[in-house]
């Protein structure tokens, strides 16, 4: 650390959050006895809280966010400059790190062409939602909107987000939702015994079908588009199948379905290509991204769509009702594509996607020797550097480790100075994996600290 606070100054800081600061995804009773933790500094994958200790940040920012690490002098340079030349204008007119981030991120996303500017994957995702609907009244008479969502997929906090959330505790105490959001199963092949009728092969083509029978159900005249993550985040980091984002892709031209792919946690490095989608040859109308998209440097979302989304919405000028009606306040900010545009070049310039794809490995490699030793651990699984750990009572019945064990692994982590994830109110029940997404900058030292921390909190809580 830098010696920035005192003592004195860091004990009026806690006290200041204490009274006033309402903290994310957290209970604050305990906070009436105990101190809240506050991060003071960071520097490459470290964090240092007010105490000075130092902890290795296993999860980028807490939700997967600051892909290249902490202290990027020149990120901060590069929004500085922009803030001093332009600040702000409304994203009804341009501005110049706006034109010059979406041409070079254009480019990272063949067969997409334009950029919606917003401030959060939430709102991103309501974009999206929104011109679903819009088109549905354009040339459907409102017919065709229904929209699928996936069984453990979480697309933000927003009541319409929650309406297509298929997080249960996420959503709980929150309706009544908004109308039109459809369910399809979840594809955890590690949990297809629990879903009826699953088979024991071709399990990813078995997944997919359920959503066309889903298209079926609703009618396919009713059925706007299709919202999926590439690799399932929060609800249990899942990666999709053999042959079922194939047969998604099938689906969604079979029945004219919008195929909306939510990026905010796998976009822009994090599975090891720029965009999760990419793995699998999708080509999807819409992709919504954030977390990365800057690092956390700025506030930056982006809806992306085709060309041929872009050309729904111009079809007669003469119309008052025929464009996108739609603003978001902060996408007129310059310091996010400011942000964003040097935080790209970063992760070309140090090759990060291939360091993101051998150290993802490695780390794939070190859970899968933890998973020989510990028997608690049922599955590892993920893509790039987003992976997970999912613990099990025992392996034969794969029941979910209790709550509140997964709960002690992640705090003797934490006891140790290295931050893990888990599930947090998530599917009820399975709150029970471990959460790993280390920046795109770890080493082979870094993965292996963390893998060591996972390790000593398994034999210390199991036994």
């Amino acid at each position: 650390m830098d010696g920035t606070f005192n003592e004195n100054d860091i004990s009026r800081v806690v006290e200041a959050d204490k009274a006033h600061i309402w903290h994310h995804l957290s209970q604050h009773k305990p906070y009436e006895t105990t101190d809240p933790k506050i991060i003071v500094e960071g520097k490459g994958m470290r964090v240092w809280d007010q105490n000075g200790k130092e902890h290795l940040d296993a999860v980028s920012g807490g939700v997967w966010t600051v892909n290249v690490g902490y202290g990027r002098e020149s990120i901060a340079n590069a929004v500085r400059d922009q803030l001093i030349k332009l600040n702000y204008f409304a994203g009804s007119a341009g501005s110049i790190p706006g034109a010059t981030f979406a041409e070079k991120l254009i480019e990272k996303m063949p067969g997409m062409s334009r950029v919606y500017y917003c401030n959060s994957g939430s709102e991103a995702n309501e974009k999206a939602f929104k011109m679903v609907r819009q088109i549905a009244h354009k040339k459907y008479g409102g017919k065709k909107h229904k929209i699928l969502y996936r069984e453990r997929d979480y697309h933000g906090t927003t009541i319409s987000c929650l309406s297509a959330g298929g997080q249960d505790e996420r959503n709980a105490q929150y309706g009544p939702f908004t109308p039109g959001f459809v369910r399809v199963p979840h594809c955890l092949e590690y949990r297809a015994f629990e879903q009826d009728g699953a088979p024991t092969e071709n399990y990813g083509l078995w997944a997919a079908d359920q959503i066309e029978a889903a298209v079926l159900r609703e009618g396919p005249d009713t059925v706007a588009s299709l919202c999926l993550e590439p690799v399932t985040a929060g609800g249990g980091v899942i990666a999709p199948p053999s042959g079922y984002w194939e047969r998604v892709q099938e689906i969604c031209a079979k029945y004219d379905i919008l195929l909306h792919i939510d990026e905010v946690v796998c976009g822009v490095g994090r599975t090891g290509t720029w965009f999760g989608y990419q793995h699998f040859g999708v080509k999807p109308d819409m992709v919504t991204m954030a977390k990365g998209v800057a690092s956390g440097y700025a506030a930056i979302a982006c809806l992306v769509t085709n060309e041929g989304m872009f050309d729904k919405f111009k079809t007669n000028a003469d119309d008052p009702l025929d464009y996108f009606r739609d603003i978001s306040t902060f996408g007129g900010c310059t310091a996010g594509p400011a942000a964003a545009m040097e935080n790209l070049r970063i992760i070309e310039d140090e090759d990060l996607l291939d360091n993101t794809t051998r150290m993802g490995e490695h780390m794939m490699g070190n859970l899968n020797a933890l998973m020989e030793k510990h028997a608690v651990i049922g599955d590892v699984r993920g893509k790039g550097l987003f992976l997970g750990a999912e613990l099990v009572q025992d392996r034969e019945s794969r029941a979910p480790m209790a709550e509140k064990k997964v709960q002690a692994v992640v705090a003797d982590c934490m006891a140790q100075g290295v931050i893990i994830g888990m599930t947090n109110r998530s599917v009820p029940g399975y709150n029970n994996t471990l959460c790993f997404s280390p920046a795109l900058i770890a080493g082979t030292d870094d993965i292996d600290q963390i893998t060591d921390a996972v390790d000593g909190a398994l034999g210390r809580v199991f036994g």
